[in-house]
């Protein structure tokens, strides 16, 4: 069975992909949808990505109004790909991750890359990593792709931020 946040996140898409309207959250919420944090929805199409988009702090009034937003962002905005289609909405699997807040990293010794993401960033330009994401086998890894998607070269400066996620699928 779904969890509740995979689900509202599919009933968001649906009906907005069918509609163009933005669902309510559940009138009732269940303990995970309640108080504020970052969250990341991550759609796939038989097995590969599809859309992902977050936030790395909460942007909302609750996780369920969060889950809906980044739920639609990663369905049609997501820039790598084009917006999701009414005939692919019964191939697509859902993940919700709800992040903690950030905390400075001092020593990379201290990274765990399947235990914890990571947020590289120098003045404005700041990219975000999941953890214990398919084909990033090491910490190395995760700040070498994390620097190339907030465009920070090895040699730049940077602060880095660790977070822990609960995934829900």
């Amino acid at each position: 069975m779904m969890h509740a946040l995979p689900e509202l996140a599919r009933n968001s898409v649906e009906e907005f992909v069918k509609s163009k309207k933005v669902i309510s959250p559940p009138e009732k919420l269940s303990p995970e949808m309640t108080g504020k944090s970052g969250v990341f929805v991550c759609i796939k199409n038989n097995g590969r990505l599809r859309g992902c988009i977050g936030t790395f702090m909460p942007c909302c009034g609750n996780i369920a109004e969060e889950t809906i937003r980044n739920a639609i962002s990663a369905a049609s905005g997501d820039p790598r790909f084009p917006a999701v289609s009414e005939t692919e909405l019964s191939d697509l699997e859902f993940t919700v991750d709800v992040l903690s807040p950030p905390e400075k990293v001092e020593e990379i010794s201290t990274l765990d890359h399947k235990k914890y993401g990571v947020i590289v960033s120098n003045g404005p330009r700041r990219g975000l990593l999941l953890p214990n994401l398919e084909g990033v086998d090491s910490v190395e890894e995760q700040l070498r792709i994390t620097r190339i998607k907030a465009g920070i070269s090895e040699d730049e400066p940077a602060e880095i931020f660790r977070f822990e996620v609960q995934r829900y699928r």
